[in-house]
This record gives structure tokens, sequence and C-alpha cells, in this order.
């Protein structure tokens, strides 16, 4: 062996911890910096819709004996024929009785 070999083969690798130390700290400030921030920025967001004006409740009592529970604003004359417009669907409530009274 030539006195290069034999003096690294002797000398042992320093490790240093300061360094380690810092690297850890580094990464956790890090980290609880994100999730701070994720909460912060989650919570500062409030999404609120308008209320809609329903009107007053409504019980329709059709000529075959069933009953639509609705309220004011969703029921339309139009030509004489009366429709229940909702958000999906149209239905003709024509024949039908409007009693104004409180449902649950």
């Amino acid at each position: 062996m030539t006195r290069i070999e034999l003096y690294h083969e002797q000398k042992t690798k320093q490790f240093s911890r300061k360094g380690l130390f810092f690297f850890i700290a580094a990464c956790l400030v890090v980290t609880a910096s994100f999730f701070v921030f994720q909460y912060y920025y989650q919570s500062s967001i409030k999404i609120e819709a308008p209320q809609e004006k329903l009107g007053e409740k409504v019980v329709i009592h059709m000529p075959n004996g069933q009953k639509v529970y609705t309220y004011d604003n969703f029921i339309i004359k139009k030509d004489g024929k009366t429709f229940y417009k909702g958000e999906r669907n149209t239905i003709d409530l024509t024949g039908g009785t409007v009693v104004y009274e409180e449902w649950k």
C-alpha cells in the first residue's frame, strides 16, 4: 500500500451534527409553515349563497286526491293553466285547488 492509501484508510470520516440539526429544523419549519398557511387560507374563504325568497307555503289538492306541497313562488299561471315550475321540471297542476297552509 502506498502512503496515501494508508493515510486515507486510517482517517475516519467526520460527521457534522450541527448540519443535521439545522437540516431537520429547517424541514420542520417549512412543514409547519405549510400547514399553518393552509389552515388560515381555507378558513378565510367563505362562500355564502344568497337567500331565495320562496314565498308562502302552499298545498295544491289535485282532482285525483293527490297533494302537492310547494311554495307560492314556484306556481305559475299562464293561459288559464296552473304550472309548477321547479329547478329541473315543470308539472301541469290545472284543475287543482291552491290552499295556503303551513306544512312541515
